[in-house]
């Protein structure tokens, strides 16, 4: 049986072999095993690992990480196609990113509705903690429907 062992694919890919099997646990990679029971990996994996390692540098989620994987077809080496697919669907998530992370630059000394109700504003903004309504966490930060403007009081729900 051909294949890369666990240490061969861990050196070319750059990987942790703890890492690998981390991989392996959770779906996003596949290894075949032999009589011994050691594992062998089809050199198309080098691709996969190469674009999670891509993904988790870029703060892809690996839930995210792992709907990609599922789409990709087995045992062959993902393409161009492929890969185009990859960072079209990465693009629109980094934007939703990028976007959050500037209002969280914009509003870092304001409320951000986390409930803890101890700023100046938090009263103006998010009365007796409503905002907790809307979600759990720093709900003005995460809310992906606010206006982009970054100021709670412009957003057209109550705060």
């Amino acid at each position: 049986m051909q294949g890369l062992s666990v240490g061969e694919l861990a050196e070319r890919s750059g990987v942790a072999v703890s890492a690998l099997h981390f991989y392996e646990r959770k779906g996003l990679i596949r290894a075949r095993r032999t009589s011994g029971n050691q594992r062998r990996y089809d050199r198309d994996v080098l691709r996969r690992v190469a674009i999670i390692r891509a993904a988790l540098a870029l703060g892809i989620p690996l839930k995210e990480v792992a709907a990609i994987m599922a789409d990709l077809p087995q045992g062959q080496t993902p393409g161009r196609e492929d890969w185009r697919r990859i960072a079209t669907r990465w693009a629109h998530s980094l934007d939703r990113r990028i976007a959050m992370l500037g209002r969280l630059r914009n509003d870092l000394d304001g409320c951000i509705g986390c409930g803890c109700l101890s700023m100046t504003h938090c009263n103006i903004f998010n009365p007796q903690d409503m905002a907790g309504e809307r979600g759990e966490g720093a709900v003005f930060l995460l809310d992906s429907d606010r206006n982009e403007g970054g100021n709670p009081a412009d957003s057209t729900e109550l705060p």
